[in-house]
């Protein structure tokens, strides 16, 4: 006997609709694309199409498990939790969030209120190893860090892609199932793709022009651009903006041929992409984590809008727009800051409520007052993901007492005293706050829970005994109700809300609160998305500004006072040395992080960790099968793929290895090297605290002649 569910896939940014089979034992036996998806119609890619062998995965865990020495016992909920009231110092607790808290209900809503019952203001995230950057370029110039305008990928007629690589991570801040056939539908309309990589990946491969640049140096190239749009008055400003003046003083020192020198890229092809750029009927310009994480990132993501202003592209059809989302609250006007507080040690800025994860290690290692003595983590292995990972190990286990939310005992969880796992992903319902709030069409979907949890918590249920607030929930919807309505509205209120759990029935307040919800002028509800289970489209992208402003002027700021401070660092760098090799990351379309590479079916092929070097530095520095690498922090030995595809003194190592000696059976057998011995905690993007994986000088030995530090 079999049965049929319809969910979301949670694997990453592209919330495509899947439909599973199931046995009568709840396994699942078949993965297909929904084709009644109005968004994915039926895209499926290798990491959705293993999605029942990830949730049935025999190396997850299942119960909590308590460390005791180098031992660990399994245990039952309540003297899990117990062993975390008498071992967690509150006054000296700091937060991690992983990657997978973007994709889970639980982490959207309750992992806020973990952070304000425990009282720290050490919250670190993978958002400082992946995308702040943007958030705070975002914030600076629109008025809220998640206020991010994203390419109108359907419309447009011409897109200038940056540092991304979508036909591997299916795109990320910008949802869009089948990012490929968006592209490639894109070029049969007569668009225009022009793709900025130091590897010829296999999106640059699809566009019609692939220009090479060196790693780090993304924002000297936009720069360039914007000169030359000023330079020649190439402009179309069709939106209230501020700084105009401002950011032409700080273009000139950026003319073509200077930032050529840096970038690796003709003075020619950076006056030609600027004008068409300007010429196109629309345009937009998108860049992600490979501009991210570099050591100019939020000046590079700034720039990217300020192009897409200049050009007159921000907020039209076929340009860069700002989606609503079903669940979207009203906007308030409220001035974008960072650098709320400082890190203790080091002194990095706050930004949106997080220091920077490249100093976690020196808030745990470091004597005095505000110490980091004890840890939570919920979904994240930042002992790979963090920049100087061996250090951040060691740091770990000098911790007082750990406990992590995770449903493995992986590289930073086997730090820990107590772990609890989350239920299977099919015991769970699913809805994406955030990246919904991405996506290029406005849609909806919820996947309810197809299993039932049996005698053991929610992830949700889970996260709020952790904050030790009873009743949390329901504080919540009181809350937000109170704000929303009369006084004497709410009971009413309250009465009409639907829901199986207190998820769902936060998740319905806000459908009926949002844009189009029922309290609001609309239909939607809970009911209405479960009553479509395959999503509903909610219409095109539509221009929303000033609306979505929420700057204290009311107006795009178009030269931030952080970030022009910022371009003086940038000019100064014309001056430093280009490094004779760099590493940088990548990603692979079997591969999300560290945790999908204990799944058989996601390992092997192209899913290798090899360091991808170009043949002439092959054959330069005499390498033969392996490669040591060494840098500021670390070293390892890996195998070489020689390509003609990445740009010779360019060598590339992916994103997540490093799993000798794991537990996970099939993760242990294809370990890898992590990147993150390599990378260096001390070197961040200064406006946003990000690490910085891109642009890190090493130096490359054949393994035969190692020689000393």
């Amino acid at each position: 006997m079999t049965s049929t569910v319809h969910r979301t896939c949670p694997l990453c940014e592209a919330v495509c609709g899947l439909t599973l089979t199931l046995d009568d034992g709840g396994h699942v036996t078949k993965v297909t694309g929904d084709k009644d998806d109005p968004f994915s119609k039926g895209f499926i890619c290798p990491k959705g199409a293993s999605l029942g062998k990830l949730d049935d995965d025999p190396d997850r865990l299942t119960k909590p498990l308590i460390r005791e020495g180098d031992q660990w016992r399994e245990v039952g909920w309540e003297e899990a939790f117990d062993a975390v009231q008498a071992g967690l110092d509150r006054s000296t607790t700091a937060v991690y969030l992983g990657n997978p808290n973007a994709h889970t209900m639980a982490g959207a809503l309750y992992a806020t209120a973990l952070i304000r019952s425990i009282g720290t203001r050490n919250v670190y995230s993978a958002s400082t190893a992946d995308q702040m950057p943007k958030h705070v370029s975002s914030g600076l110039m629109f008025g809220h860090p998640l206020t991010i305008p994203v390419p109108d990928l359907d419309r447009t007629d011409f897109l200038l892609m940056l540092g991304a690589n979508p036909l591997e991570s299916n795109g990320s801040l910008c949802t869009a199932p089948d990012f490929p056939g968006r592209l490639k539908a894109l070029r049969r309309r007569g668009g225009r793709l022009v793709v900025v990589d130091p590897r010829r990946t296999r999106t640059a491969a699809l566009a019609d022009e692939h220009v090479f640049v060196r790693p780090g140096t993304d924002a000297y190239l936009l720069f360039g651009l914007v000169h030359t749009l000023l330079a020649e008055e190439l402009t179309d400003v069709n939106l209230p903006v501020n700084g105009l003046e401002e950011l032409r003083e700080a273009a000139k020192h950026f003319p073509p041929e200077v930032v050529a020198a840096r970038t690796g890229v003709p003075a020619e092809v950076v006056v030609r992409l600027a004008r068409e750029l300007a010429a196109a009927p629309t345009a937009a310009v998108y860049a992600r984590i490979g501009t991210c994480t570099a050591e100019f990132g939020t000046l590079a993501q700034w720039l990217v809008d300020v192009l897409n202003v200049l050009t007159g592209n921000l907020d039209r059809p076929g340009g860069a727009m700002f989606p609503r989302s079903a669940t979207e609250g009203p906007p308030r006007r409220k001035p974008y800051t960072t650098g709320r507080w400082a890190s203790r040690v080091r002194g990095l800025p706050e930004a949106n409520g997080e220091l920077p994860v490249a100093t976690l290690a020196d808030e745990i290692e470091t004597p005095g007052e505000g110490q980091i003595r004890c840890l939570v983590t919920v979904a994240g292995n930042p002992v790979l993901s963090a920049p100087n990972g061996a250090r951040l190990d060691k740091a770990f286990a000098q911790l007082d007492f750990m406990v992590s939310v995770d449903p493995y005992l992986n590289e930073t969880t086997r730090h820990a005293h107590v772990i609890l796992p989350p239920p299977r992903v099919l015991q769970s319902g699913h809805y994406d706050f955030a990246l919904l709030g991405l996506a290029v069409r406005n849609y909806t979907r919820y996947s309810p829970p197809a299993l039932p949890l049996g005698d053991r918590p929610s992830e949700a249920q889970i996260l709020a005994r952790l904050a030790g607030i009873e009743n949390l929930d329901e504080l919540i919807i009181e809350q937000t109700l109170s704000k929303a309505f009369d006084e004497s509205d709410v009971a009413e209120r309250r009465a009409q809300l639907d829901g199986e759990n207190g998820a769902e029935q936060r998740l319905d307040m806000m459908l009926r609160l949002g844009p189009y919800g029922e309290w609001n002028g609309g239909e939607l509800s809970l009911q209405m998305l479960l009553d479509n289970p395959h999503g509903l489209d909610l219409g095109a992208l539509e221009p929303r500004l000033p609306e979505a402003l929420t700057t204290a002027s009311g107006r795009v700021e178009l030269a931030p006072p952080q970030l022009i401070e910022d371009v003086e660092r940038l000019r100064l760098g014309l001056e430093t040395a280009l490094p004779e090799m760099t590493l940088i990351g990548r990603r692979h379309l079997r591969s999300n992080n560290s945790w999908m590479h204990n799944v058989s079916t996601l390992v092997g092929g192209s899913n290798t960790c090899t360091l991808q070097i170009h043949p002439e530095d092959v054959s330069r520095l005499g390498l033969d099968g392996f490669a040591l690498v060494r840098s500021a922090t670390g070293e390892v030995v890996v195998p070489i793929e020689p390509t003609d595809t990445i740009m010779p003194g360019v060598v590339s190592l992916p994103h997540g290895w490093g799993h000798a000696g794991s537990t996970q059976g099939v993760a242990a057998a294809h370990a890898g090297v992590s990147a993150n011995l390599l990378t260096d905690s001390s070197t961040v993007d200064v406006p946003s605290g990000n690490a910085v994986f891109n642009g890190v000088p090493v130096t490359i030995l054949a393994t035969g002649v190692i020689t000393a530090h």
